[in-house]
Formats: C-alpha cells, sequence, structure tokens
C-alpha cells in the first residue's frame, strides 16, 4: 500500500424519517440563513421542497433559494450562488438534489470564501483558502458526492469540464433516504449506476503493489451494484434496492475502499471532455468509454481482469488462462451496460469523429492521464475512435 491520511467528516442519516427528525437541529447548529439549491424542479412535483421548506420555516430559517441547477452544472450559476451568499450573508448551503446540485453547491461554497475568481481553482491555478458549510439532501444515488469533498463544474463559454476538491467541501451533513430517488427516471437511474460502478473501476485498476484488503472491498461493492441493478431499474418503488444502491453509490466514492491505493481516473478525464462539448450524460459517456479502455489497457494486467470475472461476475475460471478471463470480463461489461439500457457508443448521442482531435488534446492538458497505464494524446484518441 501507499502512505495515506484519512479523514471524512460528513455526517450520514440513511434512510427512512431522517430528514424529519434531523434537519432542524443540524441546520441551526450552523446558523439560520440558508441557501436553499437544486435543479430543474422534481423536488417541487415530487413533495420534497415541501418538506423541506415546512422543516426550515418551523426553526425559524431564513431561505434563500437557487433553482435550475443544471444536469452538468454551469460556471454562470455558481457565479449567481456565490453572488447571492455575499449578498444574503448566507450561512449553510444546502444542496437537494442529485451529484450535479451538490458539486455545485460545494463549488459556490468554496467561491463565498475565495478572493478571486473560483474557476482558478478548477484550473488549478489556486487552491480553496475556506467554503461555507454545506449540507446536502440527496435524490440520485450516482456520484457519491453526498460524503466526498470533490466536484465537476462546466465552463460553457471555453467548453471546459473541471473537477476540483479540497479539505473544505466535505459535506457537513448528508441526508439519504432511499424514498426520495423513487421517483428518479429511469434513464437517470442507469446512468447512476453506470457512474458508481465506474467510480469502483477507476480504484480497482490501480498500479500499486499489494492492496489484497483494498481488491475484496472494490470487489463486494461491484457484485453488489451487479446484483441489484437490474432490480431496481426494473422496480424503482423496491425500498431494499433502492436502499441497497444507494449505499453503494456512498461507499464507492467516499474514500473507504480507496484507502492507500491511487486510482486510474483516466476514463473519467476523458469522458468530461466528451460531455464539456456535448452536454451528455456522464453516467453515459463512462458505459461507452470504459470497455474501450479495458480493451486498451487489458495487457498490462490481464490477472486484475481475470479477477473481476471470478469475483465480480461469477465466471467460473475453470481451465481458462488469466488472458482468457480478460476477454470474458470485458464482454460482461458491456452485458452489463446493454441490460440495463446504458448506451453503447457515442453515436448513439449522435457524436461523430469532428471533435476527437480537440477533446484528445484537452484531456491531457495538465500531463498524461492514468496510473494503471498513462495515456498520451494519441491513446486517448485511440480509445476515442474505438467508442464512436
Amino acid at each position: 500500500m501507499e502512505p495515506f491520511r484519512f479523514h471524512n467528516p460528513t455526517t450520514l442519516y440513511y434512510g427512512k424519517g431522517q430528514i424529519e427528525e434531523h434537519l432542524a437541529d443540524e441546520v441551526l447548529k450552523i446558523g439560520r440563513r440558508v441557501l436553499l439549491l437544486y435543479g430543474g424542479g422534481s423536488i417541487k412535483r415530487f413533495g420534497l421542497y415541501d418538506k423541506v421548506m415546512n422543516i426550515l420555516k418551523g426553526a425559524g430559517v431564513t431561505v434563500f433559494e437557487l433553482g435550475g441547477v443544471e444536469p452538468n452544472p454551469r460556471l454562470t450559476t455558481v457565479y449567481k450562488g456565490i453572488e447571492m451568499c455575499r449578498q444574503h450573508q448566507i450561512d449553510l448551503i444546502l444542496a437537494v438534489g442529485g451529484g450535479s446540485v451538490l458539486d455545485c453547491g460545494k463549488a459556490i461554497a468554496m467561491g463565498a470564501k475565495f478572493d478571486g475568481d473560483v474557476w482558478d481553482i478548477y484550473q488549478r491555478k489556486a487552491r480553496a483558502t475556506g467554503a461555507l458549510p454545506l449540507g446536502t439532501i440527496l435524490t440520485l444515488a450516482a456520484t457519491g458526492s453526498e460524503m466526498n469533498a470533490g466536484g465537476v463544474i462546466t465552463n460553457w463559454e471555453t467548453k471546459e469540464k473541471l473537477g476540483a476538491s479540497s479539505p473544505y467541501t466535505y459535506p457537513v451533513f448528508s441526508f439519504c433516504d432511499p424514498e426520495n430517488t423513487f421517483t428518479v427516471p429511469r434513464d437517470q437511474t442507469v446512468y447512476g449506476i453506470c457512474d458508481m460502478l465506474a467510480h469502483c473501476f477507476e480504484h480497482y485498476f490501480h498500479s500499486t503493489r499489494h492492496a489484497p484488503l483494498q481488491r475484496h472491498l472494490i470487489e463486494a461493492v461491484m457484485r453488489t451494484i451487479v446484483e441489484y441493478a437490474k432490480r431496481v431499474v426494473d422496480h424503482p418503488t423496491d425500498y431494499d434496492a433502492r436502499e441497497t444502491i444507494m449505499y453503494c453509490s456512498t461507499m464507492a466514492l467516499n474514500g473507504m475502499i480507496s484507502m492507500g491505493i491511487v486510482g486510474d481516473w483516466a476514463c473519467h478525464a476523458m469522458e468530461h471532455e466528451v460531455s464539456a462539448l456535448y452536454d451528455i450524460p456522464h453516467g453515459g459517456g463512462l458505459a461507452i468509454l470504459f470497455p474501450r479502455w479495458m480493451e486498451y489497457v487489458k495487457d498490462v494486467d490481464p490477472s486484475r481482469f481475470a479477477s473481476l470475472a471470478t469475483n465480480v461476475f461469477l465466471v467460473d475460471g475453470t481451465g481458462k488462462s488469466d488472458e482468457e478471463l480478460a476477454d470474458i470480463a470485458i464482454e460482461k461489461v458491456r452485458q452489463f451496460y446493454k441490460e440495463i439500457g446504458a448506451p453503447q457508443r457515442l453515436a448513439d448521442y449522435g457524436i461523430g469523429d469532428d471533435q476527437l482531435e480537440r477533446m484528445a488534446a484537452q484531456a491531457v492538458r495538465f500531463g498524461d492521464i492514468g496510473h494503471f497505464r498513462k495515456l498520451g494524446k494519441e491513446d486517448v484518441l485511440n480509445i476515442l475512435r474505438a467508442s464512436l
């Protein structure tokens, strides 16, 4: 393993009734002036907005609202939120939604305490100097943003999509009630599953020497996702399935399964360039890219892919070489995505080859990407071409 320091300060509330019982107390620990952040309005249609507002107002909290956060949250929305926080002397940002809303909340929280342009932090020109407290109420199992410090923002004017992370941006508290995911549309549920599985893949394909416990933990999360994915897609109000998938999402990216290893993250870097230009769902892009990346790098360590086949997809490896099992594992990944209704090729989003050079160049603008195998521009270009 690599030497590591682990710290995760987020208080999690999982399950039914937690919002009603604990939200007011958590908010009042911090202050009485709250910026309520949410997306396109589904929380209003399905009653969550009224529930939250009644709790906050009943506790004497003054609420300022910023709705309309985009699925790939825009820098312009972040700027609007920063201005509101400063203008109204906000004590706490409460982000209610999926990963995009939570990511936007983290950017606003950093920007409100930063003397400069928050985009500089995402461009690696500056570091965060603080952040407003952030609380979250999760409505989509996908990104794990409810218990990590990272987030991704899109600058639509420059067609850039960049991530940033800071010790200041861990949510102070997060509420995860599976019932709040019952009304998530089928395609968004699928994209969320693709995203959480991708987070597991990014950890699983690492180059750290001797990390057996991490491998087993990651395999357990992946195996559970594979076991419950079709059930939650086909039966969206199955509480046990929603609860299990939501927990997998949190565990996939809260640091618990990745202590002491350095993950790969090349596919995320490539997908960010695709969705920066074409505004496609992040999980959909990852489902397209990962099998092509796997084909491209499988020769680095076929045994890792063999373990994926036998320990996650439960393939009988008797009499099969690691190389044979690697091919089976990649085909199993493809089949899994197809069975749950994930996109298969960039063409599914109407994406052709006219922007491949730009995307490849942008993906490596800070240097080669990936750790399982380092990828330069030509490598990225090859993977993108194979994904068409």
